[in-house]
């Protein structure tokens, strides 16, 4: 997708991840390392345990397929940054200042760049430089307090648990590669670069799922539980159930229509208990955001039937895949490696063996988020030796001194635009269309798209509604009897008045155009209820399609076929169609039926095993469907990918994603370090095995469930971390004298932490470290974020947008900044969510023709 475009990358462990995206889309990534070699060759685990600059797991997972290069001359960092598209910064512009330039400098040399920055906090606001981490990051952007164990009866009684393994990093690497495609789109009409920048902090903060709309909404808080959603009222019985050989299954649904599928499914094994069918009058349509219903005592019962059906099996026994041929959303919960020996994402491509030449042997890595018909994810090479690819590039850059032309260097236009086999219909290349004007009066990076959006659930219609923030038109299409989820996080009785004069949880409406959490992830686009299964309704979709970029959806595999949109007939109505469809396993593949939801996904994925205690502990994975919000920055950037290759070529494709690949591309290390090592993923807790630090963890303080995330890397942090606990015992306690003793004395050095910990206000503790320059931050709860985060009010993080029913309300606003082309959460049409059909009218009106009249027919027909 992004071939023959050329990445300079100046980043350490906060934006290699963003990097290795970019050289998997077939950018040239060329990775600018210090004589001594970046710090991450440092980062553990190594190959056979033994630490070296070309032995760190971490190094090659975060690096494949980039060349390293070395450059002290002044002179030849300004001919590499001219030949660049791409300046990718995780150094807060340390990197550049070696020679004399900033990111500013750096576009004044070549107006085609982009400069592309991950900082800790953002360029502004009272907590700019504040030291981060990914621990205080996953504790400040409110992740931790969304993840974690059930409470014992008293109240917590563990630590919320950071979500394993640099996942904040991970987090403002996906966001950030989804700004770049957008302003590498936005050049190819203007031809100008512009900044890009995302801040870790509302990166993360943003990366939660319905605590933020239901404090928004209803000043309701949410609480952690095991393995499973946070959500208002917690029960006490997990959704994952423990083998008899002390693995774990994940059985998501107790729903009505799961139940009707479940209770015949266990009486084959004789094993149903006292369950029965739902009766007769059940609605088994109905279909609920995970996480946004309590679990009654009932619903409780036939998990806990379940919890007994699962253990009555080992875990290779347990028929988890007749489950799903049921209809039921079972998995296993896999550790890391073992999804590199299953023939499906073999099959899928989805993992690579890479040549070692140095070991001998080949090593097997993740390489792949989706199958696309005409472009794929770039594998390798290995990662390179440092400077390996110094003396050739050197060598070019001065041959090139001062002959390069506009057309001739790397940044310049891409191949030129070929017709595709049939003339395009009624569209003009994205280049040549009008700029859409955003309520903020900036042109949108993106405008002039249209997106015939099938999405729903947070994994693609939250895709395309980081499209919408940054200017396309996205249609959203549902049709009554299967509506997407709207009922979550509803706005509460008695409007925006009521919610401004609350002190505690408000009972939430009812009506299904009022919900908060559908606002958020459908934000500036265009509803139209239209019924694909009636012949008209079929038609007007193929009229809409031909007017179309894009088809997005996210059904089933194999549902869109069904009713007569599959891939075939997609191109032959418009041959430059791009067609984006995500769901939970991928179409293709020994799984592609499978059913999912987000922790199902990640169960599968192996996320949710890597966080939690140490075994014999259960798995605490995540407190949210993380895996919709990694599906969805992956179907955005698909989406933004395949525009960028179509405007080049153009070509359109298919492209076939799926929310454990998601997942899957975010394990690498894990699975490096059983390729190489031989050895699975172990729990680790809030600990830092990998790049040295202690102590490091979550420390009880004043208060019901505050708590404070710690994290010293060196002598001069622990220092000053003493310094600000006034415990100068401590340093000369022989168990803490280095970080090496340290790390060999957690245990009491975690407890000589909460000692002081336990009496300070959490808030006013991080300040202090902060002051004293510790890393340190409050594991910060929505009400935290949304109220009381000084630096996130500093960062515009919010962005209110008005809905027809619902009013006006906050929603995240795209977390990615682009200076001349800036996203807005309204979209091209500065509204939220569309109410159900909203838009039927002036869709068929605008687009089609349609007069009133035949409108209304078409909706007395059971058409709209």
């Amino acid at each position: 997708m992004l071939d023959g475009l050329r990445v300079v990358e100046t980043a350490d462990e906060r934006g290699e991840y963003c990097g290795l995206i970019l050289a998997g889309l077939g950018a040239e990534v060329i990775k600018l390392e210090p004589p001594q070699g970046s710090p991450t060759r440092a980062i553990g685990p190594f190959i056979d345990d033994r630490p070296g600059p070309d032995r760190s797991l971490h190094f090659l997972a975060m690096n494949r397929g980039k060349r390293s290069v070395v450059i002290e001359d002044g002179e030849a960092m300004r001919a590499l940054l001219n030949s660049a598209d791409i300046h990718l910064d995780a150094t807060g512009g340390a990197a550049l200042a070696r020679f004399g330039l900033d990111g500013e400098a750096a576009r004044a040399l070549n107006p085609r760049l982009i400069t592309a920055r991950i900082t800790p906090f953002g360029d502004t606001g009272p907590w700019k430089d504040f030291k981060g981490s990914d621990l205080v990051h996953l504790a400040l952007g409110g992740i931790m307090m969304n993840c974690g164990y059930d409470a014992a009866p008293d109240g917590y009684d563990l630590p919320p648990i950071a979500p394993q393994l640099w996942h904040a990093y991970m987090i403002a690497g996906e966001q950030l590669a989804v700004g770049i495609a957008a302003a590498l789109i936005r050049r190819l009409k203007d031809g100008a670069g512009q900044d890009v920048s995302v801040a870790i902090h509302e990166a993360v903060a943003k990366n939660t799922e319905l605590d933020l709309m239901s404090w928004v909404m209803r000043r309701a808080p949410l609480y952690r539980q095991t393995a499973r959603h946070a959500v208002e009222t917690p029960n006490r019985t997990p959704n994952i159930a423990n083998t008899k050989d002390g693995r774990w299954v994940m059985s998501w649904g107790v729903s009505a229509r799961d139940k009707a599928k479940l209770v015949p499914f266990l009486k084959r094994w004789d094993m149903a208990a006292d369950l029965e069918p739902p009766p007769a009058d059940a609605d088994l349509s109905a279909r609920n955001v995970p996480g946004s219903t309590d679990a009654d005592e009932a619903a409780n019962h036939v998990q806990d039937v379940v919890q007994r059906f699962v253990r009555a099996f080992r875990y290779e026994a347990v028929p988890w895949r007749a489950a799903q041929e049921a209809g039921l959303l079972w998995a296993p919960v896999r550790k890391p490696h073992e999804n590199a020996e299953d023939p499906h994402w073999l099959a899928r491509g989805t993992f690579a063996d890479l040549d070692h030449p140095e070991l001998g042997r080949t090593l097997r890595y993740p390489v792949s988020k989706w199958r696309a018909s005409a472009t794929a994810w770039q594998p390798g090479p290995a990662a390179p030796r440092l400077d390996e690819y110094g003396p050739a590039l050197r060598a070019a850059l001065k041959a090139a001194a001062g002959q390069a032309t506009e057309a001739a260097r790397p940044g310049a236009p891409g191949p030129a635009r070929r017709a595709p086999a049939t003339a395009m219909a009624e569209r003009a290349p994205l280049a040549a269309r009008p700029d859409v004007i955003s309520a903020r009066g900036r042109p949108m990076p993106v405008g002039g798209v249209r997106i015939f959006d099938f999405s729903w659930f947070l994994a693609s219609a939250g895709g395309t509604r980081f499209l919408a923030s940054l200017g396309a038109e996205a249609i959203k299409v549902e049709w009554k009897e299967n509506p997407d989820t709207r009922l979550a996080a509803m706005a509460p009785v008695g409007g925006r008045a009521a919610r401004a004069a609350a002190t505690g949880p408000l009972k939430g409406v009812t009506d299904p155009d009022m919900g908060g959490q559908f606002n958020h992830k459908n934000a500036g686009k265009r509803g139209l209820s239209l019924n694909i299964r009636h012949p008209k309704g079929l038609a007007i979709a193929k009229d809409l399609i031909r007017l179309s970029d894009v088809v997005a959806e996210g059904f089933s595999p194999g549902v869109l076929e069904r009713l007569g949109l599959g891939w075939d007939v997609l191109r032959a109505i418009r041959p430059d169609i791009i067609y984006v469809q995500q769901s939970g396993m991928g179409s293709a593949g020994l799984y592609g039926r499978f059913r999912t939801v987000g922790p199902v996904a990640a169960s599968f994925a192996g996320t949710t095993d890597m966080s939690g205690l140490p075994e014999p502990a259960m798995p605490a994975g995540w407190g949210y469907s993380y895996l919709d919000w990694a599906g969805a920055h992956g179907f955005a950037l698909a989406i933004l990918g395949a525009l960028h290759h179509r405007e080049r070529t153009g070509e359109g494709q298919w492209i076939d994603s799926s929310q454990c690949e998601a997942g899957i591309y975010q394990t690498a290390i894990p699975v490096l370090d059983w390729s190489a090592n031989g050895r699975p993923w172990a729990r680790i807790g809030n600990r830092s095995p990998y790049k040295p630090a202690a102590p490091h963890g979550a420390y009880r303080c004043r208060g019901t469930d505050r708590w404070l995330a710690v994290a010293c890397f060196d002598e001069t942090e622990w220092q000053a971390l003493l310094g600000v606990m006034g415990r100068a015992t401590l340093a000369d306690d022989p168990r803490f004298a280095t970080l090496a003793d340290r790390l060999r004395h957690q245990d009491a050095l975690d407890r000589a932490v909460t000692a002081w910990t336990l009496d300070q206000d959490a808030r006013a503790a991080m300040l202090r470290l902060q002051a004293a320059g510790v890393p340190a931050g409050l594991c910060q709860t929505a009400e935290d974020r949304i109220d009381h985060d000084p630096q996130l009010a500093a960062l515009d993080w919010m962005t209110e947008v008005t809905g027809s029913r619902i009013g006006r309300w906050p929603v995240p606003e795209f977390p990615v900044r682009l200076a001349r082309t800036p996203a807005y959460a309204g979209g091209p049409i500065d509204r939220g969510a569309p109410c159900y059909g909203e838009d039927n009218t002036s869709i068929l009106t605008d687009l089609l023709g349609f007069s009133a009249d035949e409108v209304r027919r078409l909706a007395e027909e059971g058409v709209l």
